[in-house]
């Protein structure tokens, strides 16, 4: 059968005892090629046939050529410098004071200031009509607003 004599003894062939056709593996590798070869070449001869015979017409439109950028909003290409300019920009913005609708008579002042005045007056309770508070933007003259959206009165000219 395998050539073993016991159940505890090897057999005598622990590997394939015949070689694989050299001949036959080279005429299939040969073959391949050729085939590889003969796609290329007659892929260039097609190519090259319809290149000459016909012509790609007119352009599909007269800005084709033209570069048109993409809609808003279009990548960062230095995004962190942005997010530090936006920071600034904002930090600027919450630690100064500045009018938010001047005609309103609505300002913006600093939130550390902000928070004094909410520390010294108290948040607003309901029922107290001694000073009604406006949220941002209310458009009620003579009303300015605080840090965070609380408003304060303005002495306003």
């Amino acid at each position: 059968m395998d050539g073993s004599k016991g159940p505890n003894e090897q057999p005598k062939h622990s590997h394939e005892t015949r070689d694989a056709n050299i001949r036959n593996l080279l005429i299939f590798g040969a073959g391949l090629s050729l085939l590889v070869i003969a796609g290329l070449v007659i892929s260039r001869a097609v190519f090259r046939y319809f290149v000459g015979h016909q012509g790609l017409g007119p352009p599909a439109s007269p800005f084709e050529d033209v570069r048109t950028l993409p809609p808003e909003p279009r990548l960062q290409v230095t995004a962190p410098k942005d997010l530090n300019q936006y920071l600034a920009a904002q930090n600027e913005i919450l630690n100064s004071y500045g009018w938010v609708d001047q005609q309103a008579g609505v300002v913006r002042i600093p939130i550390q200031r902000a928070m004094d005045l909410l520390l010294q007056k108290g948040l607003p309770v309901r029922g107290t009509t001694a000073m009604k508070m406006t949220p941002l933007l209310s458009g009620r003259r003579g009303q300015g607003v605080v840090g965070g959206g609380v408003s304060v009165p303005v002495n306003h000219p």
